[in-house]
């Protein structure tokens, strides 16, 4: 059992004042999750009208105001901005002279470790980089996930405690990511979720297509029990007719997703090669069988190609 679910309460940190600069889907929930906790939510920003509802229902009479007010009544300030955003944001807070020496700078991107926020711990700030490894809604159903949740955490030794405290305040369990291993987590996490997300509304398009009335009803135990097989087994968990190298059946797919749905054509072929490689690779897929499969994806990236051109 992990020693970090139960961290030495002097190891905690004391009960803080708590900012957020960003209230996308992100920032409001942690900042009501660590109220849960006993911190105090006392300032977030958000300029779009989305957020500032999101704000008002997650974190209801913590006031709205500028990121370098949040940063002056918070002692603990969440960064909940867009990756891209981020360097920026942080240069921009330190330039001004709204970073405080001693203040908790959190940021919650998972392409970013604490390098990022070097301008902030220049001026004193105790920089640490906490990622929940979830999706979030932007409504309180968002705390309740949290319960459970990986957080992809990055803090300088001196840091780790504090860091690994309010993860499991939150509800989460720390998973430590070196910094330079920030980039790949972070990539792993998009390949399996954000990708995930694409392939099943092409699915339920597709089915809907074909007739299907209640396409999420019918893909929910099947989606189901495939992600409960992968977590378990991995590679093992391959099914279908590539798997099994049905050349016939993948040839047939390809013609009907040319016919009804060809933006799906490319994305079909890529995962389907990628299947076979690993069904390949581990055994499952027998090799007198992979050259015909082989030969059917092939082949039906030459006529996407052709139809493209």
């Amino acid at each position: 059992m992990s020693t970090s679910q139960q961290p030495d309460p002097r190891d905690r940190p004391a009960r803080l004042t708590v900012g957020v600069v960003g209230a996308g889907r992100v920032g409001p929930a942690l900042a009501a999750s660590l109220q849960l906790a006993g911190h105090r939510p006392v300032a977030v920003s958000g300029v779009s009208d989305t957020s500032r509802r999101r704000a008002a229902q997650l974190l209801p009479d913590v006031p709205l105001v500028p990121p370098a007010e949040v940063l002056a009544r918070a002692e603990l300030v969440l960064l909940t901005v867009p990756d891209d955003a981020l360097p920026g944001l942080v240069e921009g807070l330190a330039d001004t002279g709204a970073v405080r020496p001693g203040q908790l700078m959190v940021h919650t991107s998972g392409r970013y470790g604490t390098k990022v926020l070097d301008p902030a711990l220049r001026a004193g700030a105790l920089p640490l980089a906490l990622h929940p490894a979830m999706t979030f809604t932007g409504t309180p159903v968002d705390v309740q996930r949290l319960a459970g949740c990986s957080f992809g955490v990055t803090a300088p030794e001196e840091l780790r405690l504090a860091a690994e405290a309010l993860v499991i305040e939150m509800g989460g369990e720390p998973e430590w990511i070196a910094e330079d291993m920030r980039p790949l987590y972070h990539a792993a996490l998009a390949l399996g979720a954000n990708h995930l997300v694409t392939l099943v509304a092409q699915s339920m398009e597709l089915l809907r297509e074909a007739g299907v009335a209640a396409p999420d009803r019918m893909l929910g135990p099947l989606l189901g029990a495939a992600l409960d097989n992968a977590l378990r087994s991995g590679d093992a968990a391959l099914t279908g007719p590539v798997a099994r190298g049905d050349a016939g059946t993948v040839a047939a797919h390809v013609t009907e997703l040319r016919r009804h749905a060809p933006q799906t054509v490319a994305g079909y072929l890529a995962m389907a090669r990628a299947t076979a490689d690993r069904a390949l690779a581990h055994g499952l897929l027998k090799p007198e069988l992979a050259e015909d499969l082989l030969g059917v994806l092939a082949h039906g990236t030459d006529g996407a190609e052709g139809e493209a051109r």
